[in-house]
């Protein structure tokens, strides 16, 4: 499993290069914003992005349900990119996410994108999910102590010696709760250091960010004193 573990609060995690979460003490992965059919609202409004998002989000979604096999699947909100989004999706994409949602017993928890989730998708929804004693939801309050969140898309940006630097997505952490970043292809960053995150953490927070890919990736913690304030 390539990725970094810790403890988050008392549990043990472990903050995948694939962007995505694990708890290996209940077999637990966890993704969030994956904002399905994000291509296709834009066309709607003629801003044209290749039509694709969808099918390589469940792509590298169901990579990774095929090396873990979770039995619990949490997908920490904005899901769909919109309320229609569901009816949008192709064929193939639908019987593909009704497979993997079969294959684990699935969480939805409701975003800002998506407060109803299609009726046609199986899994159990809620605002609020309590887990393995983690607390999950889409948007982050700070003011409980394993947190578990999304919302944000958190990203990153490091500096080499030589003066270049890198931009990446990532998890934000103080060792008491998380942000996760986002899952899907379409989705856009936030850098940590805007006001957004403000307030949401107690303690030096680390950005969790990846690098390289395939069997080569693997997951840095790098303190935040020691990134790029710059976007």
């Amino acid at each position: 499993m390539r990725g970094h573990a810790f403890q988050l609060h008392k549990t043990p995690v472990v903050a995948l290069a694939e962007a995505a979460l694990f708890l290996p003490r209940t077999q637990t992965l966890i993704v969030s914003d994956l904002h399905f059919e994000k291509g296709s609202a834009f066309a709607m409004r003629r801003v044209m992005l290749p039509p694709f998002d969808t099918a390589e989000t469940l792509r590298r979604l169901e990579v990774l349900i095929a090396q873990l096999a979770p039995k619990v699947l949490i997908a920490l909100g904005d899901s769909f990119h919109d309320l229609g989004a569901g009816d949008r999706l192709a064929h193939t994409d639908r019987a593909k996410l009704e497979n993997l949602v079969s294959q684990a017993e699935t969480i939805w928890i409701e975003g800002n994108h998506d407060p109803e989730p299609p009726v046609w998708l199986a899994g159990q929804r809620t605002h609020e999910l309590v887990h393995d004693g983690l607390v999950f939801r889409h948007e982050p309050t700070g003011d409980v102590a394993g947190e578990v969140a999304g919302h944000l898309h958190p990203c990153a940006r490091v500096t080499g010696k030589r003066g270049g630097s890198i931009r990446r997505r990532c998890f934000v952490t103080d060792g008491r709760s998380l942000i996760m970043p986002a899952f899907g292809a379409f989705t856009g960053g936030l850098n940590l250091f805007d006001p957004a995150f403000e307030g949401l953490f107690h303690g030096p927070v680390h950005a969790l960010m990846p690098s390289g890919s395939g069997a080569t990736a693997k997951v840095h913690a790098i303190a935040a004193k020691n990134l790029t304030r710059a976007h």
